[in-house]
């Protein structure tokens, strides 16, 4: 396994276990809840993370990233039913990017792809969407400590007290 593939699933590894820890910790009020009107809540953060890895991560290799099919506005509706299936959208959003990735073999890095029109290497566009799924883990975590405020059990090192 190339080098750069091994850094990818083991970064974005780490950064799923940060989701997983946010979804963990929180009530399903507490995943549907917004900051404001204008703001995402949890649910609907997953609901276009999974919306985004089905569109990039389906024939990756031979189709635009963008499909045709993606509603992408219906990704910022809040409809999920239960805490549940919030998590098993969540799981089979990542179970799907990592077969992405896994799949590939080491000379997949050195193709080229295509994401809204635009020619990019296997590794840029792999980097585009990491980049893009680690910001929107970040603000899931950043909810899950405004909801859960002194309850909060850090994912990451904690602040020496």
């Amino acid at each position: 396994m190339i080098l750069i593939k091994k850094a990818m699933l083991d970064n974005m590894a780490k950064i799923k276990k940060q989701g997983d820890g946010t979804l963990a910790q929180l009530s399903e009020a507490q995943l549907l809840w917004q900051p404001d009107q204008n703001s995402n809540s949890i649910e609907i953060l997953v609901k276009h993370l999974e919306g985004n890895i089905r569109s990039r991560s389906t024939d990756f290799l031979t189709t635009d990233g963008e499909k045709a099919n993606r509603v992408r506005d219906d990704e910022f509706r809040s409809d999920y039913a239960s805490k549940e299936a919030i998590i098993a959208c969540w799981e089979a959003a990542w179970r799907q990017f990592f077969a992405q990735v896994n799949n590939l073999s080491d000379d997949d890095f050195d193709r080229e792809v295509s994401l809204k029109g635009a020619t990019l290497s296997v590794t840029e566009a792999l980097v585009t969407q990491i980049v893009h799924y680690s910001g929107h883990i970040g603000q899931m975590m950043y909810i899950g400590k405004l909801v859960m405020q002194d309850d909060w059990q850090t994912l990451s090192i904690p602040k020496v007290q």
